[in-house]
């Protein structure tokens, strides 16, 4: 069976009204509520730098504390935002469709942790890149690997913004 050429005015049929009704005419859904935590030192200052940028609808932290777990409950997380400010991890992932960790190194697992498992009972997307900067990154991958449903290593800090793009944060 052959099949037809691709015409130069095949994208014209679709401009029929016979065509048109299977268009979609509802507006792209909305910015996602999106999280972006930074798991160390290096990361925070990648993070504070991409929390200049116009975003809808995402939050940027700079620092992560986990307090401790209660009889088997998961533990939540102290967060500091890049204007300072305290808030709980538990309060921040309230109707959260991401939660974005970003790391240089190991030094966050345990947040990282803290923060996969609350994404894991809430539903949330969780994402992880690790930013190598010539560093070895096997520690931090391995910290994130569990904890992050999708995980980039980069040489790249700009990544990150693509990444919170592609989220529509």
């Amino acid at each position: 069976m052959a099949g037809q050429p691709i015409l130069l005015n095949s994208c014209a049929f679709a401009a029929t009204a016979a065509e048109a009704r299977f268009r979609i005419n509802v507006p792209i859904a909305p910015a996602r509520a999106t999280r972006v935590v930074a798991l160390d030192e290096a990361a925070a200052a990648v993070v504070r730098r991409a929390a200049e940028g116009r975003w809808s609808n995402a939050r940027f932290f700079t620092q992560a504390t986990a307090a401790p777990a209660a009889d088997g409950d998961v533990a939540d997380v102290v967060l500091r935002s890049v204007d300072g400010t305290e808030s709980w991890l538990s309060d921040e992932l309230a109707g959260v469709d991401a939660a974005v960790m970003v790391a240089t190194a190991n030094d966050g697992a345990a947040v990282a942790s803290a923060i996969g498992d609350a994404c894991t009972l809430g539903g949330i997307m969780t994402a992880g890149l690790v930013l190598a900067g010539g560093r070895d990154t096997r520690l931090a991958v391995a910290a994130l690997r569990p904890h992050a449903r999708v995980l980039l290593v980069s040489e790249d800090e700009n990544d990150v913004t693509e990444v919170l793009t592609a989220l529509r944060a």
